[in-house]
């Protein structure tokens, strides 16, 4: 799988825009109004990083419910459809992600990867693995209603995670379940496993240090809240002993 990170459009000469950013500055302080930033473009490291997130978010709620245990589906998705961010040095789960054969395509959105798989369908082609758990068409078609519904990252996850538990059923371990979601092959199964575990094992790390930082947040709340609290007391108390004596 290749683990890049792509540039979708060449970004445009900044020496050029300069002029037209002077006039559209000047207009707006006439106006009074302020340009919509939330409205530009991401970054491409943050393009990935946030519909990355998609995937993660999706597999977090799976693993809930369906009791499997906590990231080893994020791990998976990272495993099945990484996307590396230079910018974030960091590897996300990419929901728009295509695979057909040796050759892997991180569409920029769902329309896109959409759009693919249609081209790929009219040419024959069967062995198609899709979205955030890289669902093969060719296995399962009959995992999904549509396309569209396919690359939907929760119903994505939410198939991948129902087909896991099934092979935990049956297998009764969560290695052998892992090996064979990827293949049934003991040459194959292995190493993905071995793959998985290191994700596995980073995202373990990530989630208990998001944790303790959740913690401490909340303690350096509770923490302001008082000492505010006590502040607020102290003046009052202050304020009363200033008053004059009643005659």
């Amino acid at each position: 799988m290749t683990m890049r990170e792509d540039v979708f459009a060449r970004a445009p000469d900044r020496r050029a825009a300069l002029p037209l950013l002077a006039v559209a500055a000047w207009a707006a302080a006439l106006l009074g109004t302020v340009p919509d930033v939330a409205a530009a473009p991401l970054r491409n490291g943050e393009h990935i990083a946030k519909h990355g997130k998609l995937c993660q978010l999706a597999a977090s709620k799976a693993e809930r419910r369906y009791r499997i245990p906590s990231q080893l589906l994020s791990a998976m998705s990272l495993a099945e459809s990484g996307r590396y961010s230079r910018s974030h040095q960091a590897t996300f789960p990419w929901p728009w992600t295509v695979r057909s054969g040796a050759t892997s395509h991180h569409l920029p959105n769902r329309a896109a990867a959409v759009a693919l798989v249609k081209r790929l369908q009219a040419k024959g082609v069967r062995n198609i693995d899709i979205g955030c758990m890289q669902i093969n068409l060719g296995y399962h078609p009959r995992a999904f209603s549509n396309l569209s519904l396919a690359f939907n990252p929760a119903d994505n996850v939410d198939y991948a995670a129902r087909f896991l538990t099934k092979l935990h059923k049956k297998k009764r371990s969560w290695a052998l379940a892992v090996g064979h979601y990827h293949s049934g092959l003991r040459q194959k199964r292995v190493p993905y496993w071995r793959r998985v575990v290191k994700f596995w094992n980073a995202e373990r790390r990530r989630a208990a240090s998001e944790r303790r930082g959740r913690i401490i947040a909340e303690y350096e709340e509770r923490r302001r809240q008082r000492l505010a609290l006590q502040a607020e007391r102290r003046t009052r108390l202050l304020l009363q002993g200033m008053r004059p004596p009643r005659r």
